[in-house]
C-alpha cells in the first residue's frame, strides 16, 4: 500500500493534469481534493495549535552576547525517545546544560543542513540532466566564505 504522502504526491500530479497549472498553490489543491472527497484530515486539537506556536516563538528567540554582540539562538532542540516517538524538547542555551547536550542539539540542527544541500545539489543535477543544451547548474558545497562573510556583515551592521 502506497503511503500517505505518495498518494498526495499522485494527487497532486493529478490536480496539474487536471487544471494545466505548473504552479501550484497547496491550499486549491487541497480544496480540489475535497471536492472529490479525500477524507479530511481531523481537526487540530487547540492545546496542539498552541504548543506549536510556543515552538515557533521559542525557535525564532534571538539574543545578543553581551562581549561579542553578535545573535545567537536562545533556545535549542533536543530530542527525546519516548515509546516509538522522538519528542522534541526545547533548552535555553543560557542555561546549565551539559556539553554533550548541546553538542547533540548543535549536530543535528548541522546534520539537517547537510541533508538540505546533498538534496539541492541532487535536484540541480537532476534539472541539469534535463537541460543538456543549457549550462549546468553548480552549487557550491564549501560554506566555510559565506558563513565568514555572514558573520563579518553581522558584526559590522551592529
Amino acid at each position: 500500500m502506497a503511503s500517505k504522502a505518495r498518494r498526495m504526491q499522485n494527487f497532486i500530479r493529478f490536480y496539474k493534469e487536471q487544471t494545466g497549472r505548473k504552479e501550484v498553490d497547496m491550499r486549491e489543491v487541497a480544496k480540489f481534493a475535497a471536492e472529490r472527497g479525500w477524507p479530511m484530515p481531523r481537526p487540530v486539537q487547540p492545546l496542539d495549535i498552541l504548543a506549536r506556536q510556543f515552538a515557533d516563538a521559542a525557535k525564532e528567540e534571538i539574543r545578543y552576547d553581551r562581549r561579542t554582540r553578535r545573535p545567537y539562538r536562545a533556545n535549542l532542540v533536543v530530542w527525546q525517545q519516548q515509546g516509538t516517538q522522538q519528542l522534541p524538547l526545547y533548552i535555553d542555551i543560557d542555561e546549565d546544560h551539559p556539553r554533550r547536550v548541546i553538542v547533540k542539539s548543535l549536530m543535528k540542527c548541522r546534520e539537517q543542513t547537510v541533508s538540505d544541500l546533498v538534496q539541492l545539489t541532487f535536484t540541480a543535477d537532476h534539472w541539469s540532466e534535463m537541460h543538456p543544451d543549457e549550462n549546468r547548474i553548480v552549487i557550491p558545497t564549501d560554506l566555510t566564505d559565506d558563513v565568514e562573510w555572514r558573520r563579518n556583515g553581522e558584526e559590522r551592521a551592529s
